[in-house]
């Protein structure tokens, strides 16, 4: 057990890569705070932790709410009197549209969601790591990070660096509290994010890529699994990891080497 007395709060756990990690890290211990802003898909994470033999609070909140998040952190110390990893997974892909054709409230909902979600669950976070030290992975991608061939993506994609720059940022800044602040960077996983993706015109800003049969090298071209990123994620928030920080780990089975 990497992770025996510990508490991590996980946002977006209610499905793919939150649900996976939420799971990872339960089984390794931790009571794990699951955080979405759809009820029933953190109450089934929940209940599939609890029914496993583990512990975990499911709470309801918009990560690019305010009140909600303090709210959401209230809720975790009051359970749980002590808060030690963070994993801030909560994102949306958003529009994909020529950036002349990208309206200001589609950039600005993926901004919010991505963005100032991450920012607010480490805002309302940290103080609560301080008093003993604790590791946060934040979810980036590698986009906006290594690849820049995702036609329409420019708002997704300046979320994901800025998402990254945070990392090293937050790495020094928090070093002296004990604070470990690391990001991953998945490329293509299967999860259901791409049921939520909305995409206009992106036809006419693609640029035509030729690569090697199968995108992703190491599986023939297949999506990762959620799993594959939870695991990289369990290891970035246990003791294992105790002099690593403000590293970004890409987990993509070599796709990004492509584009």
């Amino acid at each position: 057990m990497e992770f025996p007395g510990k508490v991590a709060l996980v946002t977006g756990a209610g499905s793919g890569i939150g649900k996976a990690t939420a799971l990872r890290l339960a089984a390794g211990g931790a009571r794990v705070v699951v955080l979405s802003r759809t009820a029933d898909e953190i109450e089934a994470t929940r209940d599939q932790i609890v029914g496993s033999g583990g512990a975990a609070l499911a709470v309801t909140a918009d990560v690019s709410d305010a009140s909600e998040m303090q709210t959401a952190i209230e809720r975790t110390i009051a359970a749980y009197n002590r808060l030690d990893i963070v994993v801030a997974n909560a994102g949306i892909n958003g529009m994909w549209a020529p950036i002349d054709e990208l309206t200001p409230d589609e950039w600005d909902q993926t901004m919010h969601v991505n963005l100032r979600g991450t920012y607010l669950t480490l805002h309302f976070a940290v103080p609560h790591l301080r008093h003993e030290g604790g590791a946060v992975v934040i979810v980036s991608s590698i986009n906006g990070n290594r690849t820049f061939t995702t036609a329409g993506a420019t708002a997704y994609s300046a979320t994901k660096a800025a998402q990254l720059a945070m990392t090293k940022q937050l790495a020094l800044e928090l070093g002296k509290h004990r604070i470990r602040v690391n990001a991953v960077c998945p490329g293509a996983i299967d999860t259901e994010i791409w049921d939520n993706t909305d995409k206009r015109n992106v036809e006419s800003v693609a640029i035509p890529v030729k690569w090697p049969e199968g995108q992703i090298p190491i599986t023939g071209g297949k999506p990762g699994r959620p799993e594959d990123v939870a695991d990289v994620i369990a290891f970035l928030a246990s003791d294992a990891a105790r002099h690593v920080t403000g590293v970004p780990v890409y987990i993509d089975g070599g796709q990004s080497l492509l584009r």
